[in-house]
């Protein structure tokens, strides 16, 4: 188990059954990044990952 699947098992315990815009998101991963500037490259390739799949779907 990753560190990462302790994290989003967590924010499926908090938030399951709960919608979120895309709008919301952005802006939580922008403020993450102000927070974290170290992690700025992984959350820039996460939001294109996201991206892609939303187009896939």
């Amino acid at each position: 188990m990753y560190d990462s699947d302790r994290g989003i098992e967590e924010f499926l315990a908090r938030c399951s059954g709960e919608q979120f815009s895309a709008d919301w998101l952005a802006e939580q991963m922008r403020a993450f990044v102000d927070v974290h500037p170290t992690w700025e490259d992984a959350i820039g390739r996460f939001a294109v990952d996201l991206a892609r799949a939303a187009g896939e779907a």
